[in-house]
């Protein structure tokens, strides 16, 4: 999966340093954070698997009180904020763009406490950006002279300037056109990264795509019957109108990923990951929804990260297809 569900816990006690092109080395225990000035905000949540959440109230230390205690240096330009997890999770912000906003380091979303899952005990909340700008379990802030893509852009291909009005969510294709239709030709993308690709209308039936990277793929009104996409990542994919008949996403990151409209007869979706997946919209009634049959395969921790209404469709639709 392109996430991961939790911090690194070594059992050493949680920092968040301060360090780089500052005055001051910092380190704050999180009872330290605490006894800072508390403020409250109101942002507007943007996730880059195409689901939003408006006015979300958060509290927490204003960004530019603990540089200003740092001490930032005239030769510094970006912000460096690194989680405490397995990958060291990392992004980067330009140092004028968060002096114009009332970035937090969060320690409740809600009125609660950060939960482990979503980030706590303390994350970055950035307004007006993609939420991946908003690193979870924040452990490191290093100021920098000069931009240093993190893993979401390095690594993920997420779009560095992450703005959420502009759909800033990934960097361009990496390959040729040429190249992408000799793929497309040979229906073999097995372990290759292709974010981006334009596979839309195209018979894809039996395609390979088993441990692929296709983040932000067009797969619109494409036949992929019987296609392997199995622990693939086609996060933020267009998957919608498909006929995805006996397809196999085992383990596939498939996170915002839209299949509305999508024949899914005796598709598996064992273990994949659906966060921010949609399968029907709704206005008043439902509509373009996904066709199930009883052969479908969707695993309960799956369905669970949909959002309620989705996981409310699905389970009565997938319900109705089994006698």
């Amino acid at each position: 999966m392109v996430g991961e569900r939790e911090p690194c816990d070594d059992g050493s006690p949680w920092n968040v340093s301060v360090r780089g092109r500052v005055e001051h080395e910092l380190s704050f225990s999180l009872d330290e954070l605490r006894q800072l000035e508390q403020v409250e905000r109101t942002f507007d949540v943007h996730c880059v698997t195409r689901w939003s959440r408006l006015a979300m109230p958060f509290s927490g230390v204003l960004l530019s009180r603990v540089l200003e205690m740092a001490g930032v240096e005239p030769s510094a330009g970006f912000v460096s904020f690194v989680a405490r997890s397995k990958r060291n999770h990392s992004t980067s912000l330009p140092l004028e763009y968060l002096a114009s906003v009332d970035a937090l380091l969060a320690l409740t979303a809600d009125g609660q406490p950060v939960s482990r899952e979503h980030g706590g005990p303390v994350r970055m909340v950035v307004p007006g950006k993609y939420f991946y700008k908003s690193v979870k379990w924040l452990e490191t802030i290093e100021v920098l002279r000069a931009d240093r893509l993190g893993f979401w852009e390095a690594d993920i291909g997420y779009h560095n300037n992450a703005d959420p009005w502009k759909e800033e969510r990934f960097i361009a294709g990496n390959i040729s056109k040429s190249e992408a239709m000799k793929l497309i030709d040979g229906r073999d993308f097995s372990g290759r990264d292709l974010r981006s690709i334009d596979c839309s209308n195209r018979n894809l039936d039996g395609l390979n795509a088993a441990g692929c990277a296709v983040r932000n793929a067009d797969f619109r009104g494409a036949s992929l019957r019987g296609a392997n996409f199995e622990n693939a990542n086609l996060s933020g994919a267009r998957m919608d109108d498909c006929d995805l008949t006996g397809a196999n996403f085992r383990g596939a990151d498939v996170e915002g990923t839209d299949f509305r409209g999508c024949q899914l007869s005796g598709a598996d979706f064992t273990d994949a990951s659906l966060f921010g997946a949609s399968f029907c919209v709704f206005e008043n009634a439902v509509q373009q929804p996904a066709v199930f049959d009883a052969d479908t395969k969707i695993t309960q921790s799956s369905l669970d990260a949909l959002t309620d209404d989705q996981k409310q469709f699905v389970q009565t639709a997938l319900s109705a297809a089994r006698p």
